[in-house]
């Protein structure tokens, strides 16, 4: 068999019986399913050419998802994860723009940039100058909101726990990184570094901006770091600049992403959570590691 067909469906709006397995098998022409967990996921085994027109007729408006891996080399050696709703459910820099009183106008620029609408450095610069004069106590109470993505914490662990490289490359700040990557177990974290006076926010962002390039460039140096070629890598992302390093992984999904993401990306993850990356690289929910 040449390449896997995963499906995953979402726990909470359906369940993938042996009857919906069976009508996506024969839609797909593939082999017996393998149950990586019961009513979640499946891996379907194909030895023919996927058709993906069926197989968007076979699971319908059901919430699965639905992505395809080389039967060889799945699991992955270097995860790399975009931060602002991918790892967390919120956009940080939003957020701490409510307590600047402009959280609606900041949120807009962001969508618009995220979109990729507007140059990212650019649109960085112009919120950030707009926070001047924030007390930096916003930022403690900004990381207080922070929730995690459901299946971030099984998605870090388990891949650590199998001898992966993992890190949390991200265009928002140091500030919140540092504090994920410390409660996810991420080995590195990169990211922004808002610039304060002690008391107040200055409205400037340290030089040079990490962005889309840089995320990229990332990728790739963590790849060589840990001695692997890029088909053994796994990026996940939602926004414009998270697009470069997605193509170029070994396994690139669009997490609930931006329109312009998840047209390009050969991964979608549009209705579950971030446990489907396990189940797209072959881990069964009986191996994931949550600690």
């Amino acid at each position: 068999m040449t390449f896997i067909l995963t499906v995953v469906a979402q726990r909470e709006a359906t369940s993938l019986t042996p009857a919906v397995l069976n009508q996506i098998r024969n839609a797909v022409r593939g082999s017996p399913p393998v149950i990586l967990s019961p009513g979640e996921a499946a891996d379907i085994p194909l030895s023919v050419a996927l058709d993906r027109f069926a197989l968007r007729e076979a699971i319908g408006d059901q919430p699965i998802d639905a992505i395809v891996t080389k039967a060889r080399g799945r699991r992955k050696a270097l995860l790399i994860a975009d931060m602002d709703s991918t790892i967390i459910q919120s956009e940080t820099l939003d957020e701490l723009a409510v307590f600047a009183g402009i959280g609606a106008k900041i949120a807009a620029i962001t969508k618009r940039a995220m979109n990729g609408e507007l140059d990212f450095k650019a649109a960085l610069r112009e919120r950030v100058a707009m926070l001047k004069g924030l007390d930096i106590g916003a930022l403690e109470k900004t990381w207080e909101q922070v929730q995690l993505t459901p299946g971030a914490r099984e998605l870090v662990a388990t891949m650590r726990a199998h001898g992966a490289l993992t890190a949390l490359v991200s265009g928002g700040f140091t500030f919140f990184t540092g504090k994920v990557a410390a409660q996810l177990g991420f080995d590195v974290h990169r990211s922004n570094i808002l610039i304060d006076d002690g008391v107040v926010l200055t409205g400037q962002v340290a030089e040079p901006i990490l962005d889309r390039d840089s995320k990229l460039a990332a990728l790739n140096e963590l790849a060589d770091q840990r001695g692997v070629k890029l088909h053994a890598t796994l990026a996940v992302g939602d926004g414009a600049n998270d697009l470069d390093m997605i193509r170029a992984a070994g396994l690139g999904v669009a997490f609930h992403a931006k329109p312009i993401v998840a047209k390009e990306a050969r991964a979608k993850v549009d209705h579950t959570d971030l446990r489907a990356l396990l189940f797209a690289q072959g881990y069964p929910a009986s191996t994931f590691v949550s600690a």
